[in-house]
């Protein structure tokens, strides 16, 4: 949108971004911009919230009359993600000695096979199969732990994609497990980060890649963008 936001000026058309992450924002420059720290996917903050939504787009379209830019705005109000995460037990510890989020897939294995056999599909794969998410995580322990994100044996040296593959095999292992209809995304995101061992590794590897100097969308695209 940035960009995009650049290429319409050149043209003559005056631009307002509506932004979800600060630093692209900060990175890219458009000519005016508000930043609206709401979950990704809610640009106009509360669902169903007319009053609130109106508010918003006035506080947008006013940056119009702003001095030439770039301007970067700050919505005063932050708007909380609230999905539920849906109800999916979890395993039993396998093997109490163990790295609890490695434990963890492990003991989701015989959920993702029954997942995979009943729907003859899955989105794991990009960089590891089900048999190497145990060591994926493991990779990510490391990474949590300090070692360099370049070096700690992430599966094609690619933190995003494997993250992908860990989650997409434990939200396909938690259609067989979770209790009551189909969940929607956002609740099984609320799952694997809120409540899953797993989730929990992924952040913390985040966290550490940016505390090193990792290149921003390495580190950053391994969650959701409202994900701290």
């Amino acid at each position: 949108m940035s960009v995009l936001s650049h290429v319409l000026e050149a043209a003559g058309l005056a631009t307002v971004a509506l932004i979800s992450v600060r630093s692209v924002a900060e990175r890219m420059h458009p000519p005016r911009a508000l930043y609206c720290e709401f979950p990704l996917g809610r640009p106009l903050g509360v669902p169903g919230d007319a009053a609130f939504q109106h508010e918003v787009l006035t506080r947008a379209f006013a940056l119009l009359g702003k001095p030439e830019g770039p301007v970067l705005a700050d919505h005063p109000t932050v708007v909380e993600a609230d999905e539920t995460p849906m109800a999916c037990a979890l395993p039993p510890r396998f093997d109490p000695d163990g790295a609890p989020a490695v434990d963890e897939a492990l003991g989701l294995r015989n959920a993702y096979d029954r997942s995979f056999s009943a729907r003859g599909r899955t989105s794991v794969g990009r960089v590891v199969g089900p048999d190497e998410v145990p060591a994926a995580l493991e990779a990510l322990i490391g990474i949590a732990d300090g070692t360099d994100w370049a070096e700690a044996g992430l599966p094609g040296g690619n933190p995003i994609s494997t993250v992908h593959d860990i989650r997409s095999y434990y939200e396909e292992a938690a259609l067989e497990l979770v209790d009551g209809p189909t969940p929607g995304g956002r609740a099984a995101e609320a799952w694997f980060f809120e409540q899953t061992e797993a989730g929990a590794v992924v952040m913390a590897a985040r966290r550490a890649m940016k505390a090193a100097g990792a290149p921003q969308p390495f580190w950053f695209y391994m969650a959701p963008g409202h994900r701290r």
